[in-house]
């Protein structure tokens, strides 16, 4: 079995897991209904009219000392840590396909968003907002919408290597589309000036919604810059520019973490965030 076979069936039994509402480790029954209906209540789509109506309400928040933190490893990872430090129920960006639940999670893919699907109960939550997904196929550009999925106390149940665990642990998510800007540049041309524009809206509508619901732990990342190719440095600074200088997110989160997960030789999108966020002394 190639290891696109094995995630595949890995999904497969998750999705069989999230219909049966449990599942066994160690010969013990770990229940999920409960913690699934919940997140399946919650679960909420907003609009771009929405959206920006929330951003353009927002006041400055009474200020809290924000502590960023730069980690070479995946978003649940990093989610984990911050639970694990107290500071519980974390928002996650969650890096998503404009045009299907879980991307190509169910083929046994592999990104961000796939590994977010297999090891959670997110796509539960994904396929009860189709309209995400109509309104974004629907769009004739690949700057896609800016709908978004907030999908709340969304229990975690497997860790990085797959493997399901005998105690869950709860993140929040939010589910927004990256601009496609390989697409852009190389089919839609004359919509390029607008990917940067575009982004940085969208990174103050997931900020927006991390306020409203009052998360004070982020997990962002490097959010398009896979198969979309948005330059990390770009991203970085389109954050930096949201977090660091808007009044309505500066000292409004505690802990923000930037998983970024970088394999390649010098790790290049990992130390263009670094860059950006950490100072050189640091």
């Amino acid at each position: 079995m190639s290891t696109r076979e094995k995630r595949a069936h890995i999904a497969a039994e998750t999705v069989e897991l999230l219909r049966r509402g449990s599942y066994m480790v160690n010969g013990a029954e770990v229940p999920l209904a409960a913690a699934l209906e919940s997140m399946r209540r919650g679960t909420t789509l907003y609009t771009p009219t929405e959206l920006t109506t929330l951003v353009n309400a927002l006041e400055p928040p009474a200020p809290v000392l924000t502590t960023i933190q730069v980690a070479n490893c995946t978003t649940f990872a990093a989610a984990k840590s911050l639970v694990d430090s107290g500071l519980g129920n974390p928002l996650c960006l969650n890096f998503a396909s404009a045009k299907r639940p879980g991307g190509g999670f169910l083929s046994g893919a592999q990104a961000q968003e796939e590994s977010l699907a297999r090891a959670s109960g997110l796509y539960a939550s994904l396929t009860q907002q189709m309209a995400f997904y109509i309104s974004n196929r629907a769009c004739r550009t690949a700057l896609y919408t800016n709908h978004m999925i907030y999908s709340p106390n969304v229990p975690v149940f497997r860790n990085d290597a797959d493997e399901l665990l005998a105690a869950p642990y709860t993140v929040s998510i939010v589910t927004a589309p990256a601009v496609n800007a390989g697409a852009v540049r190389k089919n839609q041309r004359r919509h390029v000036a607008k990917i940067g524009p575009c982004m940085a809206e969208r990174i103050r509508s997931v900020l927006a919604v991390a306020r409203q619901h009052g998360h004070k732990a982020l997990v962002l990342g490097a959010w398009g810059c896979g198969v979309f190719r948005n330059d990390p440095v770009d991203v970085a600074q389109w954050f930096a520019e949201a977090l660091l200088a808007d009044t309505r997110f500066m000292g409004a989160f505690t802990r923000i973490i930037f998983a970024v997960l970088d394999f390649d030789e010098g790790a290049p999108t990992f130390q263009a965030f670094r860059h950006r966020f950490i100072p050189e002394n640091d």
